[in-house]
């Protein structure tokens, strides 16, 4: 096939490829590819978006600022936490004593208002007692029992504010406690026993590749993106050293494959090939079927073998 100067990569509205050296007018706003004289893709346009997809971008943007905002904070009291204590039980017992100050302070409260309540209890009962001899009740007597009534309200007032707080604080420990097991669960995390690994006809069917050292595994991280270049219908989009990714099906008949390398131990890892289809009746029948089976199922093998090739030149 010869290529012209240009050449695009289109795609109609029934999913049908078509080749052209010029964007037709009604593919203008359509994605498209430019091919360079070996076929391969030099240049990408995505598919123009419409005022409503941009608003939404705008807005996205604005939440994910927002977003990094919250994550930056969160990092901030992270560290803190991490550098104050350095266990769990430093936490309790930090909450512990923090209880006690505020259970202190409600008993010294709570005697307070026992005193001022008796206080008021004999203010009263000498005015009544003034009344049935016939005797007017004395201004003083009656500003006295104001002021010790005020005295009740505001104690009052104080305790319930020593146990909103003393709530609140006991939130905050219990939400520290949580936040710190969940950044040292890594460390607690009790290893994967022998028996807790997948079997080999478990492997084939999951898409798993078992290695036991950085050595190997960065071997078989580059003959297992040899095996997804080589079985993806799709180019590729994603290659580091966690994750390699072909961009997803555009069609019925495409297969998009993946590799994920997962740590399990420190010197402990799995690689997991995950196959995608077109999200279609007719892709996931693919998806579905032995071939897919049987390619998932051969890339244990292929890694193996190439890797026995090698170590035997």
């Amino acid at each position: 096939m010869a290529f012209a100067k240009r050449l695009y990569k289109l795609q109609d509205q029934y999913g049908n490829t078509l080749f052209s050296d010029q964007v037709p007018p009604e593919q203008s706003q359509n994605r498209r590819e430019l091919l360079n004289n070996r076929a391969m893709v030099v240049d990408v346009v995505e598919k123009a978006k419409t005022k409503e997809q941009i608003d939404l971008d705008i807005r996205l943007a604005a939440l994910r600022k927002e977003e990094e905002k919250l994550i930056a904070k969160q990092k901030v009291n992270d560290h803190a936490l991490l550098n104050t204590f350095h266990s769990e039980e430093e936490i309790t017992a930090a909450l512990t004593a923090k209880m006690q100050d505020f259970d202190n302070q409600q008993r010294v409260l709570q005697e307070s208002l026992n005193n001022v309540t008796q206080q008021l209890a004999n203010q009263q009962k000498a005015a009544a007692a003034a009344e049935r001899n016939g005797q007017d009740v004395s201004a003083k007597s009656v500003e006295d029992i104001k002021s010790t009534q005020q005295q009740i309200a505001q104690i009052q007032k104080a305790l319930r504010a020593n146990m909103d707080k003393r709530e609140l604080v006991k939130n905050e420990y219990t939400a520290n406690i949580e936040r710190y097991l969940f950044l040292t669960q890594s460390v607690k995390q009790p290893k994967r026993h022998e028996a807790d690994k997948p079997s080999i006809q478990q492997a084939n069917a999951l898409g798993l590749f078992h290695c036991e050292n950085d050595h190997e595994c960065n071997k078989a991280w580059e003959i297992a993106r040899q095996f997804v270049n080589r079985h993806s219908t799709t180019v590729p989009d994603v290659y580091n050293d966690k994750l390699i990714m072909n961009r997803p099906p555009a069609v019925d008949t495409d297969i998009s494959l993946s590799l994920s390398r997962i740590t399990i131990t420190e010197n402990d890892y799995e690689l997991f090939l995950d196959i995608h289809c077109h999200d279609s009746i007719v892709g996931e029948e693919l998806c579905s079927s032995q071939k897919i089976k049987d390619l998932r199922a051969s890339f244990r093998s292929y890694v193996n073998n190439v890797l026995a090739a090698g170590a035997a030149h």
